[in-house]
């Protein structure tokens, strides 16, 4: 696995406008080549960009470049993952909207052109387009073989999450018989204040003429890498703090909204999603 995180190299909508991020984004494929130039000869290589099973172009880019490439997805179930997805997107400075409920009723009005100044990607904020489920598996099922294609409920990830991980070793080709070890990676967080959260993204991204001398004056002084690492440490530390628990009512109202969506990929996978999500008791 590279040591930068999602290259998202072969999703095509997100090579319209991308931030500066360490090391690039790759845009040949010679380039993404290069992500993986430390493997061993003979060694298994793959990337995490969750972002693949969003977009519309990755399949089938995906497919046309490495057709014989094992694809790993995991559901889960849509409020959770939308509350997940929405305090994610806060983080990147994609979303501005603090609450959940009113950012997904702005998904007309974004449809339309209206986000927020300073987002870079307005079409990952129409949250509808993350949980068509059917949809996006039928794209990966249209372009490689069923066997080729592995689906994982996040709850049997979570309830056992060894099991999961030998599971996908086996999948992939690899020994299933080393240890596993169990972490809590990438926690969520969310803005402890949005204006802070706006005010370190400025100067991060030097917007703005005081931002921009400031960011020029930071880049004089410090080497990148502690630069970044510094970045990292101030927002992780000052501008982030402990998520807060998903508001009940609008985690209802989405479950009602998507729950035609869960019956659809109960139907698609043959497992009952309904039950297991508790959308039986809608």
């Amino acid at each position: 696995m590279p040591d930068r995180k999602e290259p998202w190299f072969f999703a095509e909508e997100l090579h319209e406008f991308t931030p500066p991020r360490p090391g690039g984004t790759p845009r040949t494929v010679a380039e993404y080549a290069e992500w993986f130039t430390g493997a061993a000869p003979g060694q298994k290589i793959g990337e995490a960009s969750p972002f693949y099973l969003w977009s519309k172009t990755a399949a089938p880019n995906i497919a046309q470049v490495i057709p014989d490439a094992r694809i790993i997805a995991i559901v889960r179930e849509p409020a959770s993952f939308l509350h997940s997805l929405h305090l994610q997107l806060l983080e990147l400075y994609i979303e501005v909207e603090t609450d959940l409920g009113k950012a997904t009723k702005l998904e007309s009005q974004r449809r339309q052109g209206q986000v927020p100044r300073y987002t870079y990607w307005p079409q990952l904020l129409l949250y509808s387009e993350y949980v068509r489920y059917v949809e996006q598996l039928q794209r990966f099922h249209a372009a490689f073989p069923a066997e080729q294609v592995k689906i994982i409920i996040y709850d049997d990830f979570r309830a056992d999450n060894e099991g999961a991980v030998r599971d996908v070793r086996r999948f992939i080709g690899v020994d299933d018989t080393l240890p596993v070890e169990t972490v809590q990676a990438n926690p969520t967080v969310a803005p402890r204040s949005q204006r802070m959260n706006e005010l370190v993204h400025a100067v991060g991204i030097g917007r703005g003429p005081v931002s921009h001398t400031v960011k020029e004056v930071i880049k004089a002084v410090t080497p990148s890498g502690p630069r970044r690492r510094a970045l990292y440490a101030l927002k992780r530390q000052v501008v982030f703090g402990p998520p807060p628990a998903a508001d009940e009512e609008v985690a209802h109202e989405l479950r009602v909204q998507y729950k035609e969506q869960v019956i659809a990929l109960s139907e698609y996978l043959d497992r009952d999603l309904v039950s297991l999500w508790g959308y039986d008791q809608l």
